[in-house]
Parts: C-alpha cells; sequence; structure tokens
C-alpha cells in the first residue's frame, strides 16, 4: 500500500499508565490531582486525547478504584481546558504465573482477575468519550505475566462500550489483534469505523521495526482511524512514521520518559516537541472539537 500523509494530526498524550516507572522519574503522575494536572497541561499543550490509568496514591501501583477514576474525571472535566477524555479498561485481566515447575496457584502478587462488568465499572460511572479495548491475549514483558483478554471477555466488554456509547479504543500489539478487531466489527458489537492504537514494540508483541510496522498499518482496514506510538527513545520517531503512514500520534509518559538523552520529560513537553515534528512535516495538529467531529463523539458534560 502507498503511504499517504496525514495532514491533520491528533495527539493521545499516554498521561501515567500502570507500569513500574514512579521510581524512575517524579514527574510521573500519581495521585488523582497530579493525573488530572497533567492531563490539562498536556491538552494545553497541544494534545486532543488524554489517556488516563489511575495508580494508588500511597504506592503508585495499579487501580481500578472507582473513586479515584470519579475524581480524575471530575477535575478534567471541571477545568477550563478542553479535553477527550479516553479511560483505560485494560485493569482487570492480569494473570502472573507461578514457577514454570509449578504455575499453580497464581501469584497473588501482580494477578488481577475480574470478571467483564467490573472491568467496566469505571467505564458505566464516568461515561468518558473513549475507552481502550486491549483485543487480545499476549505475553507481556515480564517473564510469567499474561495479559489476559479472551475472545469471549472482548466479545463481552465491546458490547458494553457499544451499548454505553464510549467509543472503544483498540489497542492492537499484534497483527491477530487487529484480526480479532475486524472479526468484532462483523459480528456488530463494535461499530465501523473503529479507532485503533497500534502499539509497537512492546515485548511481547509486534516488534518496532518498519516492516512489522507497515504490516500493522496494511491491516488496518482503510475507513478505519488509527494511531500508533512506541517506547521510550523510539517514541519520536514513530510520531513521524505514523504521520508519514496516514495516521495520528500517542506520546506520553506511559510509554517514555525521556525529552532527550538524560533529561527527564513531563507529558506537557513530550506532547509540545511531538506538535514541533508534525508541524515541521508540513502537517497540522488538531485539537478536541476536531476530533469529535472525525470520530463522530459527543462531549460529556460533567457527571452529577
Amino acid at each position: 500500500m502507498p503511504l499517504t500523509m496525514n495532514r491533520e494530526v491528533f495527539i493521545t498524550c499516554a498521561v501515567t499508565g500502570s507500569g513500574g516507572t514512579q521510581e524512575k522519574s517524579p514527574h510521573v503522575p500519581r495521585s488523582p490531582v497530579e493525573i488530572a494536572d497533567g492531563a490539562i497541561a498536556a491538552a494545553k499543550a497541544g494534545a486532543a486525547i488524554v489517556h488516563c490509568h489511575v495508580r494508588d496514591p500511597q504506592t503508585g501501583g495499579p487501580s481500578r478504584d472507582l473513586g479515584l477514576y470519579r475524581e480524575v474525571t471530575d477535575r478534567i472535566r471541571a477545568s477550563d481546558t478542553d479535553v477527550v477524555l479516553n479511560l483505560t479498561a485494560g485493569m482487570g485481566g492480569d494473570m502472573v504465573f507461578g514457577s514454570t515447575e509449578a504455575p499453580l496457584p497464581l501469584k497473588a502478587a501482580g494477578t488481577d482477575m475480574a470478571g467483564a462488568t467490573e472491568r467496566m465499572a469505571h467505564i458505566a460511572e464516568c461515561q468518558p468519550e473513549i475507552c481502550t479495548l486491549d483485543c487480545g491475549t499476549m505475553n507481556f514483558a515480564e517473564a510469567d505475566y499474561v495479559m489476559t483478554n479472551t475472545p469471549g471477555m472482548l466479545r463481552a466488554m465491546g458490547q458494553m462500550m457499544t451499548d454505553l456509547g464510549v467509543k472503544p479504543e483498540i489497542e492492537a500489539f499484534d497483527t491477530g489483534h487487529l484480526w480479532f478487531a475486524k472479526q468484532l466489527v462483523a459480528e456488530g458489537i463494535l461499530i465501523a469505523p473503529a479507532l485503533v492504537q497500534l502499539c509497537m514494540g512492546v515485548p511481547w508483541g509486534a516488534p518496532n521495526d518498519l516492516n512489522t510496522y507497515l504490516a500493522m498499518v496494511n491491516n488496518v482496514p482503510a475507513d478505519w482511524h488509527w494511531s500508533a506510538f512506541s517506547l521510550g527513545r523510539d517514541q519520536m520517531p514513530f510520531v513521524a512514521a505514523a504521520v508519514l503512514a496516514g495516521g495520528n500520534v500517542r506520546v506520553g509518559l506511559e510509554d517514555n520518559l525521556f525529552l532527550d538523552k538524560g533529561v527527564l520529560a513531563t507529558n506537557a513537553q513530550l506532547v509540545a516537541r511531538a506538535v514541533t515534528l508534525i508541524e515541521t512535516m508540513g502537517a497540522r495538529v488538531i485539537g478536541p472539537e476536531a476530533v469529535r467531529a472525525k470520530l463522530g463523539l459527543t462531549k460529556r458534560a460533567p457527571v452529577s
């Protein structure tokens, strides 16, 4: 497929994630106030969408606490800065096995398995415009950790998203995830044109070499909307690669902690750097209202 550069690009900022980055940078938000402030600063820097996890304010560890999600949501919506809110729905599918000789029982530390309704509780509560749907199961970085999203679970969660009127952002870590996403659309569980995030370079999903990347791009239906990102020092090169291949971009501290070698970044700085790259390429960065029009979203008022 010939490349067609995207001339109107939206930026997603992944504000904090759930990984073990808290001890690596003081700029990674932890409390609801810090996460909301980081999201608002990213929006002011040029992000049209903010992708948010929440963390335990005491430990910095990943959390599914409804109160924390509600506080982050309320603070962002109460601000004077418009931005499209994208909440993760990826939590609750984490399995950490025992040793290779005794894989069961699962280790309590790190294992977090919940049903579809529980995994979606904060989405129903907070009513974001977008939420993520990790569209497959994969070995995920650590030795005995498996990110678990079965076909049945994805069908159930995807239908809940559609019924709630929340746009799923399909997180595709490999080509098979795109294959199943197309199946969900074919079954009427998800509505076309779908929204996809290509997650490149995440061990042990799709590596971020350009051949694999273009294979992922070529597996996205032509009428769908998509973004892409890669990790660490490859975050900014993939800003350029995504725009060149016709997509949109994601940056943020969930995926990369550094602005330059040895220089720790803030979310706003990463967004500002992405804006500069996109505009230098001759494209235009679009804001939240244009994104809503493009993706068919309806701006949500604060939940009373």
